[in-house]
């Protein structure tokens, strides 16, 4: 993408260094749970129930190299195949497996330059925290400030899916970022918390989620308990 600058400077079109510019976030996240990975081992436990660490690396592996297995992550019909697929790769020695994830392909329609900061910086930062959170004595981080930003800007929309059939009425607030109405009406809810906690939130992460939650105490307690993400 073309863009005017206030003064003279240099875009970079291709390579590494394009890579690098383009996906800060997604690209962060990514290396910071690769560490992590390699630091628990293959059987540390997740937030993603029966998942350990393996099971949720050859997820990411799935979902980013095999575009054959990866709609299955969606769709009903292809997830017998997935899942096949990722029990496949779930086998492969534990360093390979997060090397993989650690380097994905450039060709992938999800982690190539012009996409993995869009699609990656969501998906990276919750599973990052699917690792960081399932270890009783994890402490809260003190993320960037574009990193919050960024984040915003998905739970907007994120929300309004969410909890579009929720029966109640919902206030999503972020302070300093911005709020969002969503739910199908009824009783009154607040939902508050930073950026990245309503991202957990809203992405079925209730539990771990540090959050204010404001309203009638059984409404709050059925949202708290709602299946909610995709």
């Amino acid at each position: 993408m073309w863009h005017e600058c206030a003064a003279p400077c240099r875009v970079v079109r291709r390579g590494a260094a394009y890579h690098r510019g383009m996906s800060r976030y997604a690209r962060s996240e990514r290396q910071a749970l690769a560490d992590l990975m390699l630091a628990l081992g293959p059987d540390a436990p997740t937030l993603n129930e029966g998942w350990v660490a393996r099971d949720l690396a050859a997820h990411l592996v799935v979902r980013e190299r095999r575009p054959d297995a990866a709609g299955g992550i969606l769709l009903p019909p292809l997830r017998g195949y997935a899942e096949r697929m990722r029990l496949r790769i779930a086998a492969r020695p534990w360093a390979e497996l997060v090397a993989q994830v650690r380097q994905p392909p450039v060709w992938s329609p999800l982690s190539n330059p012009l996409t993995d900061e869009l699609v990656n910086t969501m998906e990276f930062f919750i599973h990052h925290e699917d690792v960081r959170r399932a270890d009783p004595g994890w402490q809260p981080r003190d993320l960037p400030v574009g990193l919050h930003a960024a984040l915003w800007k998905r739970v907007a929309p994120m929300a309004r899916f969410a909890l579009r059939r929720f029966p109640a009425s919902l206030l999503v607030q972020a302070p300093g970022h911005g709020e969002v109405r969503c739910g199908r009406g009824g009783e009154a809810l607040r939902l508050v918390g930073a950026p990245g906690e309503l991202t957990l939130f809203l992405s079925g992460r209730q539990r771990a989620a540090r959050v204010q939650l404001d309203g009638p105490a059984a409404t709050a307690d059925r949202l708290r308990t709602a299946k909610l993400g995709l």
